[in-house]
């Protein structure tokens, strides 16, 4: 790698041991105008500082430290915004490594644009931090989150621990999942311990599954050793990793639920947006030049909006991760096709989706009643909402919810009447997650058969609750009084499509004595 790389520091002070440097302050010399080809990215000695070029000019610090992310612990950043550069140091020479080689594979983009990553020449990054205020403030609170939980990398495993014995298929479920995991982002993370073949994944007893399959058993039994147990984002969506009795898994689509990486042509099946020809077959190419298999899925997951600057950058690590054509800030606008025109209505919508996070207006199109916009507080809420209701049944028929490409839904000029179909729920009172760090965060599940009931006021018996959810035209299977706190009970109605009808219609039902019930889905059965 030639030594000019990395002569653009201005303002900042490097030391490094291969140099005389250390202590002294190097200046920007303007010599940047050099060619990068692709191949210099593994030049050069490894060091724990990279060197980030061609970076888009309005890109911030938290996007580049989201790069870093997924490999370990990131412990200083310099921008140099005139340049386009910046340097990013981490905890380790092994995360470097790591994180270099990962990218050497899949070119990384930010905000659509191809950037390069190479070893600097320098062996540590000390920065004036009046200089560097911004960043730091962003690193602390990266910081923050990486010590509460310990980082998904840079978890060493001894050989003597690996016996080949075991399959090359895991199965993987995800407990705490307050936010969407999405397949990319298990294929991501699994990525770091070998070639990742094929994954399935589904939701069983109210829990997000997965099987994911190694090329060899021993980096099934590295992932297992290094990740069981570990949190994918900061305090939730843990980890729980075991091997399957299966050794071999029948991938039949590639779709969000299940993708087989050696086989790029398979088809996507029902409703799932195919992969572009184009794409597939540069995907094969890419596939056989590189003897691993590399996702190169587009869209397939914007980065989370999750409500805190720390976690939002490893969310944004996870989506971001060399996957061309991924837009940042999830859509917060929701299509949902197959509506029962008959019935419903932007309260029934709003009160389903508000499950999954606080919905702002509902539109039902008024030349398309069967189909509605609605507008989700942010990208993760919209996300979640149809990561959980796309395929449920909603008034007898079988709901589609994808993202719409609107920004935001508009409400009628003022004194049009549009019959009642489009309504602002801007400053309800029902909204279950406006407050920052609220228990409901906690509480999010698929819908089941079985419903959480709380805040039931003491005068109500179990007879008059079971009479009041069978009025909804379902069956009761089965209730019970928590033991602790009668003020909160499961119930659970004979299918999932009874429930989501009885949530519909007795969430914030007014039990009396100023008690209006609150009713979720629940992961238990009774």
């Amino acid at each position: 790698m030639p030594n000019g790389s990395d002569e653009l520091l201005s303002g900042s002070v490097l030391s490094s041991p291969n140099s005389n440097m250390s202590g002294m302050v190097v200046t920007a010399n303007g010599n940047d105008s050099k060619k990068f080809k692709g191949e210099d990215k593994m030049d050069g000695a490894p060091s724990r500082v990279l060197h980030i070029r061609k970076l888009p000019g309005e890109v911030t610090e938290t996007e580049v430290i989201a790069l870093g992310l997924p490999f370990g612990k990131v412990t200083n950043i310099l921008m140099l915004k005139g340049k386009n550069q910046a340097f990013l140091e981490l905890a380790t020479e092994e995360a470097a490594i790591t994180m270099v080689n990962y990218y050497s594979a899949v070119t990384p983009h930010l905000r659509n644009q191809p950037i390069y990553i190479q070893y600097s020449n320098h062996k540590e990054l000390k920065t004036d931090n009046t200089l560097n205020q911004r960043a730091q403030a962003v690193l602390q609170a990266v910081t923050a989150v990486q010590t509460a939980n310990t980082p998904l990398s840079g978890t060493t495993v001894s050989e003597s621990a690996v016996t080949p014995a075991q399959s090359p298929v895991l199965r993987i479920i995800i407990d705490n999942m307050y936010y969407p995991v999405t397949l990319d982002v298990l294929h991501q993370i699994f990525s770091k311990f070998g070639a990742v073949l094929k994954i399935i994944t589904f939701t069983k007893n109210n829990q997000f599954q997965a099987l994911l399959q190694y090329g060899d058993p021993v980096n099934a039994q590295q992932a297992k050793l290094a990740l069981d147990g570990q949190n994918i984002y900061n305090a939730c969506c843990t980890l729980r990793i075991d091997f399957s009795k299966l050794v071999n898994l029948n991938v039949k689509y590639n779709n969000d639920k299940s993708r087989d990486y050696t086989r790029p042509d398979l088809p996507s099946g029902d409703g799932q947006p195919a992969l572009d020809p184009a794409i597939a077959a540069a995907f094969a190419k890419e596939t056989s030049l590189l003897g691993l298999p590399v996702a190169a899925v587009p869209g397939a997951l914007s980065p989370l909006a999750i409500p805190n600057a720390a976690a939002a950058a490893a969310a944004a690590a996870a989506g971001r991760v060399g996957m061309p054509g991924v837009s940042a800030g999830g859509n917060t606008v929701l299509l949902v096709s197959n509506l029962n025109e008959e019935m419903v209505t932007p309260q029934s919508l709003f009160t389903l989706f508000g499950v999954y996070g606080d919905v702002q207006r509902v539109k039902i199109l008024y030349n398309k009643k069967d189909s509605a916009l609605i507008q989700m507080a942010d990208g993760n809420q919209s996300q979640l909402a149809m990561n959980h209701l796309n395929g449920q049944k909603m008034y007898g028929k079988i709901i589609r919810v994808t993202l719409s490409k609107h920004q935001t839904v508009q409400l009628p000029r003022e004194g049009l009447d549009d019959q009642g179909l489009t309504k602002d729920f801007g400053n309800s009172p029902l909204h279950r997650f406006k407050k920052p760090g609220s228990k409901n965060f906690q509480n999010i599940f698929p819908p089941s058969a079985t419903l959480h009931l709380s805040n039931i006021p003491p005068s109500v018996a179990e007879e008059d609750l079971r009479t009041l959810f069978a009025n909804t035209g379902g069956t009761v299977k089965a209730f019970k009084f928590f033991q602790r706190d009668h003020k909160m009970a499961l119930l659970q109605m004979a299918t999932v499509e009874e429930a989501i009808q009885a949530l519909i219609d007795l969430h914030n039902y007014n039990l009396g004595e100023n008690h209006h019930l609150r009713v979720s889905f629940s992961k238990s059965t009774i």
